[in-house]
C-alpha cells in the first residue's frame, strides 16, 4: 500500500466551505438513488449516466484505478463478472454538498478473477466505505473511491 495522493489544502477548504442547499441536496440524493438502483439492476448504461465523462474509480488500498466512462464500465464489468450475485446492504450514509459517503456490507460468490485474486468459488463478505464526489457544475458524480475493511481475500 502506497502513500495516498496529496490533496491541495485549497481544494479541501473549498469542499468544507460549500453551503448546503436543499435543492442541491435533493439532486445529490436522487442521483445516488439512480446510481444504486442501476447497480442493483446490473444496468451499466444507467450507472454510467450518473458519472462525469472524466470520472475516476479507485481502490486506494491496492492502487487500482479506472478512468473515464470506459474505465468505469470496465470496473463494473469486472466486478459483476467476478461476483455475479454481489449484494450491497447499506449500513450508513452521509449526503452533503461534497457528495455521498456510504458504508455497506457486501456479499458475493467469487466466481471469476477480481483484481489480482483468482476465483475461490466461495461466498464471501466484507465491508466497504465508498465516497461519491459531487461535481457541482455537471451535477454528476466524479466516480467512486472505495475502501475495504481488510484484505478480504486473505480470509
Amino acid at each position: 500500500m502506497g502513500i495516498p495522493e496529496h490533496v491541495e489544502h485549497d481544494a479541501v477548504v473549498e469542499l468544507i466551505r460549500r453551503d448546503a442547499d436543499p435543492a442541491e441536496y435533493d439532486a445529490i440524493r436522487e442521483l445516488w438513488k439512480r446510481h444504486s438502483i442501476a447497480e442493483d439492476n446490473r444496468d451499466l448504461a444507467g450507472l454510467i449516466s450518473t458519472l462525469t465523462p472524466d470520472c475516476v474509480y479507485e481502490l486506494p488500498q491496492s492502487g487500482h484505478r479506472w478512468e473515464g466512462h470506459e474505465g468505469a464500465a470496465g470496473f463494473y464489468t469486472q466486478l459483476l463478472t467476478a461476483f455475479p450475485d454481489i449484494h450491497f446492504d447499506l449500513t450508513d450514509i452521509v449526503i452533503g454538498p461534497q457528495g455521498v459517503c456510504e458504508e455497506a456490507r457486501v456479499t458475493g460468490t467469487h466466481r471469476e478473477k477480481w483484481l489480482d485474486y483468482e476465483p475461490t468459488g466461495q461466498r464471501i463478505g466484507w465491508n466497504v466505505v465508498i465516497f461519491f464526489p459531487w461535481d457541482r457544475e455537471r451535477r454528476l458524480f466524479g466516480g467512486e473511491k472505495v475502501y475495504v475493511d481488510a484484505d478480504v481475500f486473505a480470509r
